[in-house]
């Protein structure tokens, strides 16, 4: 879906604050609620907009450590590879697990309250799946942290 400098405006404006009120967030962009309010559900219908939600600060939900883990596995099957994800999916301080190229397989991004708590999650990854090397990285500071996307790449109209 190709989008114009509205549709632009739009999604950068819910990045920032998606909630804002739809008069908000029309004074914000310049366009009337009900055209806007049109815009942003074809930008949900469209799967562009996948949700919105809360960010909450782990400092103050006692999570504020993070742990980056290297996962390299000597099991390169379907099979293997499917039960490791879902197994993975079901550790809830495991917040992202992506499949790497290179010398890592799997990245995964675990937050927890101290050391204590990652050697517990540690020791539940290691039981569901065999692994050829885990290795781990304590974050030593949070610099740059968001989840908003770059617009400058979107094609536009």
């Amino acid at each position: 879906m190709a989008l114009d400098p509205i549709d632009r405006k739009i999604l950068a404006a819910l990045q920032e604050d998606a909630s804002l009120s739809l008069e908000a967030l029309s004074a914000r962009i310049g366009l009337s609620p009900s055209p806007l309010s049109r815009r942003i559900q074809k930008l949900e219908a469209s799967g562009i907009i996948q949700k919105r939600v809360a960010l909450l600060d782990p400092d103050q939900l006692n999570v504020g450590v993070t742990v980056f883990v290297m996962v390299r596995t000597n099991r390169h099957n379907a099979d293997w590879a499917r039960a490791f994800c879902e197994a993975v999916a079901t550790i809830p301080e495991v917040v992202e697990l992506y499949r790497m190229s290179g010398h890592v397989d799997y990245l995964l991004r675990v937050v927890v309250p101290d050391i204590a708590a990652y050697d517990r999650v540690y020791k539940r990854l290691i039981a569901v799946a065999d692994l050829y090397d885990v290795s781990s990285s304590f974050a030593m500071e949070r610099i740059k942290n968001t989840t908003a996307l770059p617009l400058d790449y979107v094609r536009t109209a």
